[in-house]
């Protein structure tokens, strides 16, 4: 097994008054709220601690969301250029770029391409499907936004294997009648591919594209079901079986030397939850479009706050979307969130454990995406906890082999 630390630089110096009579910290506070000295000195802590996972080995993640508290990276491909140029060992997960909301997919294989060339094959391309807030701040529409989605990445896909250009592109949702980018991928036909997906619908797809398949903090039951139709739809296309190296799982992760210290560095990345997924109802849930049928019908219920976090029915259906499990996420202790399969934390023997606690659960998995810094916690704080998971539990990760799971 394998680990990738990720921070999207969250920004958490927004007065928690504010926050409340807000209906979303994302799309409607105006940035006047952000100084943008605060984020200078978050940007310049977040890339040291990038370097120093380059430094102890431990593979980085850059993602990116737009017009929020939650993440301060709203344009990927300038970090992802940044940490190619930065770093010198380890791998970077571009997790990623909001493909389906950008009007030219040509234009992001030509960044992937750029990163990939600069880090000599070191690079990986990640493909997230936009939801809630995104949609307005991107002014895109999401009604056939997972028709987009996929449509971008074949374009993706083929202006980066395509060698022997240019070539047109007709489709649907894009068009384009120039292709021919140089210069082309280092890696050969392209980068490994991911995406990080929950519903059974694309879960099945994102096996029959053999794409690497990531899990964010979905809980065993979600994980598993995705996992399966990941499985079953590459059986049904009668393609090999698939091994654990095939998937991913996304969570919140803190090392302490106690256990003690470790829960309380816990703590502070719930902060990602309880207050970076508050979205308005009219982003996050009821626009068209944005959630499979099957999803739907919840979309206009509401649990009551005794079930958040703990009702886990609809994800053992595997058809919950993002932002219901956004939803179910909120308000949650360090311990509901480490019982839940959320968060792993505590001194290096007990993270150990709970990780692999949850990889017997859901069948295996074959990389762990560390979400390693959020909220209160201090550059400090965050460079000991990549240090002692680094040292102290990554090499017995390390030990965990690649096995058939399909």
């Amino acid at each position: 097994m394998d680990a990738w630390w990720q921070c999207e630089i969250p920004y958490p110096y927004v007065d928690q008054k504010i926050l409340d009579a807000s209906p979303s910290v994302r799309a409607v506070l105006p940035n006047r709220l952000c100084d943008p000295r605060l984020a200078a000195d978050l940007f310049e802590e977040v890339m040291d601690e990038f370097a120093l996972c380059d430094d102890l080995g431990m593979n980085i993640i850059c993602i990116e969301h737009h017009a929020g508290i939650n993440s301060l990276i709203g344009s990927n491909p300038v970090v992802s250029g940044m940490l190619a140029r930065q770093t010198k060992k380890v791998r970077l997960l571009s997790l990623g770029t909001l493909i389906s909301l950008r009007a030219d997919p040509v234009r992001i294989a030509e960044e992937y391409a750029t990163c990939d060339v600069m880090m000599r094959g070191r690079f990986d391309i990640g493909f997230v499907k936009s939801g809630g807030t995104e949609f307005a701040s991107a002014n895109q529409n999401p009604v056939n936004n997972e028709e987009r989605f996929w449509e971008a990445i074949d374009l993706v896909t083929k202006t980066l294997t395509t060698r022997d250009g240019p070539f047109s592109w007709e489709g649907k949702h894009f068009t384009h009648r120039h292709v021919n980018i140089w210069p082309g991928p280092y890696q050969d036909p392209h980068p490994r591919m991911w995406a990080a997906t929950g519903d059974p619908r694309s879960a099945g797809e994102v096996g029959r594209r053999d794409f690497r398949h990531v899990l964010v903090l979905r809980g065993p039951e979600g994980t598993k079901a995705a996992y399966a139709a990941h499985r079953k739809a590459r059986a049904d296309a009668g393609m090999p079986k698939a091994t654990t190296d095939n998937f991913a799982y996304a969570a919140l992760v803190y090392v302490g030397d106690t256990e003690e210290e470790g829960i309380a560095g816990g703590e502070k990345l719930l902060w990602f939850l309880n207050t970076s997924l508050k979205s308005a109802p009219q982003f996050n849930r009821f626009l068209p479009g944005a959630a499979p049928p099957a999803a739907a019908p919840g979309l206009y219920r509401t649990k009551p706050k005794a079930q958040v976090g703990i009702d886990m029915k609809d994800a053992e259906k595997g058809v919950t979307t993002a932002s219901q499990n956004a939803q179910k996420l909120m308000s949650l202790t360090a311990r509901e969130a480490m019982q839940q399969g959320i968060l792993f934390a505590g001194n290096p023997d007990s993270v150990y454990r709970q990780i692999m606690e949850f990889y017997d659960k859901v069948g295996g998995f074959g990389h762990l995406a560390l979400i390693g810094r959020s909220g209160p916690m201090t550059h400090a704080e965050s460079k000991k906890g990549i240090r002692l998971f680094s040292s102290e539990v990554l090499p017995r990760l390390r030990e965990v082999k690649d096995i058939e799971v399909g």
